[in-house]
Order: C-alpha cells, then sequence, then structure tokens
C-alpha cells in the first residue's frame, strides 16, 4: 500500500491472485470478517479483497424466499426484477438490461437465481460500498489487518459478448488511474485515458473464484495502491454523460414519441448555414403527409435568392403597413407590428408553402365546394407541420408565420405564381441560437372532448 496518489498503478515484481477457500455458507448470522480471516490467517497489510456481492447478499438479508416451480419462480423473479429497476436501458425478448438505485446498469437488475437454494433469489446489497467500507473497517479494528475491500458482480458488456467481474462496491482503495496530461513514450499527450483499476482487479480475481467453485473471496496481493477516498460508485457514469443510456430499440421509441414535442418556434437563429440536403430530406418527409383523393397539392417553395426574398418581404411590409392604416392603427403600432416580420428577413432560410388545389373536386352547389376546400387546407397543414417536426427532428429551428396569407396576391406577383395558388403561410429556417429542448405536452383540459 502507498500513500502517494500519483503511485504508478503497475505491479512492479507481478501480482499474486489466491483464492480464499474453506469458506462455509453464509447467513445473515454470520462474522464475515472473521469467517474470511479463520479461512485465510495469511491475509496481510496492502492485500485487496475481493467479494463477490453475493456474500453481502446472504449478510444482509438480501437473499429473498422465492416459489421452487419453474413457472411461478420465473413469474416472481420478474416482480423482483421490476422492483428493483429504477431505468429500463434495453430490452430484447425476455432479456432486460436495467439500471438499479445505485446507477449500475445490468441484466435484471442483478437479481440472481445462481448459486443459490432453489427456494431462494439474491438481490444486490443496497449499498455495495458500504458493504465493503464496513468489511474493511471491521478487518482492520478487530483483526489489524489493513487492507482494500471490492465487491464485485457479474455484468455483460456494450458492444462485447460473454460476461465478466466488475467492481460494484469498494473501500480503501482509488477505484481508476487517469493519465489525463501524461506523454506517452514518444510525446503523446494522453487526454482521456482513465484505467479502471477496481474493475480490473475484479476481473482478475474471478479467474481463481470461478463460478462453480464455491470460491466467493480471493485476495489480490503485489498491487500498490492508495485510498482517495473514491468508491465504485464513481465509476458509474452520469446519464447525461452517457453515449449509450439507451438501448437501440428503446432510442428509436423514445424518438418516435418524442419527435413532435422538439418542435418549437424558434425566432433566434446562429448564424450559420443549414446544409441544403437536410431541407431536402424534411421536404420529402413532409410530403408524406395525407391528401384528398391521392393527389400532391402542395408545394415548397424555397426562396434561396437573397434579393428576391427582399423585394418580396419589403412588398408583403408595404401591403400589410396599408391594412393597419386602413385599420386606424397609429405609426407607432404599425411600426411594431411589421417589426414582427423581421425574423423571415433575418433567417438563413425560407420557405414558402403553397397549396395548389390540384385534383381539387368541383361540385354543383357551394356548400361542397367549401367543404373541398376545406379538406385541402387541412391537408396543406398535415404538410406544413410535418415539415416543421421534420426539421425539428433533424435538429433545425423554424418558425411559422402566417403573414403571406394575409398578402397572397403579393406572394403570387413577387414569385410568379399562378393566381389559384394559395399560400399557407412562410417557415423561418435555421440552426437555434441556443437549444430549445423539448416542449411539455399540452393540458387537454377542457381540449379533449369524450362523447
Amino acid at each position: 500500500m502507498t500513500d502517494s496518489p500519483a503511485a504508478d498503478h503497475r505491479a512492479p515484481d507481478g501480482l499474486r491472485v489466491l483464492p480464499v477457500t474453506g469458506l462455509g455458507e453464509f447467513g445473515t448470522d454470520s462474522d464475515l470478517a472473521a469467517e474470511i480471516v479463520a479461512a485465510a490467517p495469511w491475509i496481510a497489510d496492502g492485500d485487496i479483497l475481493v467479494v463477490t456481492s453475493k456474500v453481502f447478499s446472504k449478510t444482509e438479508g438480501r437473499m429473498v424466499a422465492a416459489p421452487t416451480g419453474p413457472d411461478e419462480r420465473d413469474a416472481f423473479r420478474r416482480k423482483l426484477i421490476d422492483d428493483e429497476t429504477v431505468r429500463i436501458v434495453a430490452r430484447r425478448n425476455r432479456t432486460l438490461i436495467t439500471a438499479n438505485r445505485n446507477g449500475l446498469v445490468q441484466a435484471a437488475a442483478g437479481v440472481d437465481g445462481s448459486n443459490v437454494r432453489t427456494d431462494q433469489i439474491a438481490l444486490l446489497p443496497l449499498d455495495p460500498d458500504a458493504s465493503a467500507a464496513g468489511l474493511r473497517t471491521r478487518l482492520a479494528d478487530d483483526f489489524g489487518r489493513s487492507v482494500a475491500v471490492i465487491v464485485t458482480d457479474t455484468m455483460g458488456r456494450a458492444w462485447r459478448t460473454g460476461q465478466t467481474d466488475v467492481a460494484i462496491g469498494a473501500a480503501g482503495i482509488a477505484v481508476s488511474h487517469p493519465y489525463d496530461g501524461v506523454d506517452d513514450s514518444y510525446g503523446n499527450t494522453l487526454m482521456v485515458t482513465d484505467i479502471a483499476i477496481a474493475d480490473e482487479l475484479a476481473a482478475a480475481a474471478d479467474l481463481v473464484k470461478g463460478k462453480l467453485d464455491g470460491v466467493p473471496v480471493a485476495v489480490v496481493r503485489g498491487m500498490p495502491f492508495h485510498d482517495d477516498g473514491t468508491a465504485a460508485r464513481d465509476l458509474v457514469r452520469d446519464l447525461d454523460d452517457d453515449m449509450f443510456r439507451l438501448g437501440v430499440e428503446e432510442a428509436l421509441a423514445q424518438g418516435h414519441r418524442e419527435a413532435l414535442l422538439t418542435r418549437r418556434s424558434v425566432r433566434r437563429f446562429a448564424d450559420v448555414p443549414v446544409d441544403p440536403e437536410i431541407l431536402r430530406a424534411a421536404f420529402a418527409d413532409a410530403l408524406t403527409a395525407p391528401a384528398p383523393h391521392h393527389t400532391h397539392p402542395i408545394r415548397f417553395i424555397w426562396v434561396r435568392d437573397r434579393d428576391r426574398r427582399r423585394r418580396l418581404l419589403d412588398a408583403m411590409a408595404d401591403a400589410w403597413r396599408a391594412d393597419l392604416s386602413a385599420d386606424e392603427k397609429t405609426p407607432e403600432s404599425i411600426a411594431k407590428r411589421v417589426q414582427r416580420g423581421q425574423i423571415l428577413y433575418d433567417a438563413p432560410e425560407l420557405v414558402i408553402p403553397v397549396m395548389t388545389g390540384e385534383g381539387m373536386h368541383e361540385y354543383p352547389d357551394e356548400r361542397r365546394n367549401r367543404c373541398e376546400d376545406t379538406m385541402f387546407l387541412v391537408a396543406g397543414g398535415a404538410a406544413v407541420a410535418g415539415l416543421l417536426v421534420a426539421l425539428s427532428a433533424r435538429e433545425v429551428g423554424s418558425c411559422w408565420v402566417g403573414s403571406t396569407i394575409f398578402a397572397a396576391d403579393v406572394v403570387r406577383t413577387e414569385l410568379d405564381l399562378p393566381g389559384d395558388w394559395q399560400p399557407l403561410g412562410a417557415v423561418a429556417i435555421g440552426h437555434p441560437e441556443e437549444p430549445a429542448g423539448l416542449r411539455s405536452p399540452a393540458s387537454t383540459d377542457g381540449l379533449v372532448m369524450e362523447l
């Protein structure tokens, strides 16, 4: 053991990994420290004691009586998994990858029916770090052994087949060895290398413990270490930093559920261009919106010419001022209202959705013609909404502005559009100046009527 935080983690004379044999069955009345010392009186200061978590499950009352019938036992185990699970990470057929209260991500929340009596199921210790610390303190205070303690459990790893033991509890040892800022032998400065020492020790110890040999404790000797106050919980990556916090299917499902909530009106855009291919892909998505009579009545006018955009918006502003003057608004009020359209000048991209009326049926009565017009307008609204969501799903912001609806003739004139094409507003598009985040679902009170 060394007190130097800077000590190299390598073992200069090599490591020895020694099994502790002769241990009996553990229970809540077991004196774990005493039984380990009795079985391995050769344990010395500076050793690292590696203990399978199931030992603590047995001594800390985390063994649960279970039915012995296969179907009943399986159903009971699934209930225990639900109780121990804080977050489901991934699901594949009957396999469930979960995070428990300590943040540990593993199959079935660590609920284990192996290497226990058929009428029992093991749950992980409530606080494996506390379990490790308690055993270490007892070995020091009552038996004069100054050791580190690591509590282990078996897990799979992302992108790798097979399982290995990892540290889920630790006391008295720095659980990792960072190399950030250290130069390698070629002069390259290491930036992110951080060796999970406790996990490596857990895996090494399992080579002598095994899964079927009834050896739940091993000793690693010859490994220099220091105590920096860290614990195994410090090896659990924060959820916000976890690039793989969900399985593929779960991530896709969450994306599907939240796609609509990503859309919100963005009124301030970053001064960076939008990849044209992103817009083209969003157009393609939006044009899958339903339309009457198997038609394609919607067009997206992508105004890419900046001069033409300015002429269009200037003409629309003049028309708006004329309307507001006719409403006898004050010059100050007119200027304030027209200023709201500045977003259409400033946005990196501008798109004007229009409804062509292509495929619209004509009826001999006005009532059905109005209904036909409404039906096509609804289809246009679906396409516009689809465009906004398709953009936001690609992390591109947008803001739908209704101004072209009130200046339809101006839009048709400035953009040389057919006289029966109907503008459906304008969409300002660009990367948000700041991340917008998800919208909260709307309250349905008084807005949804169940009949």
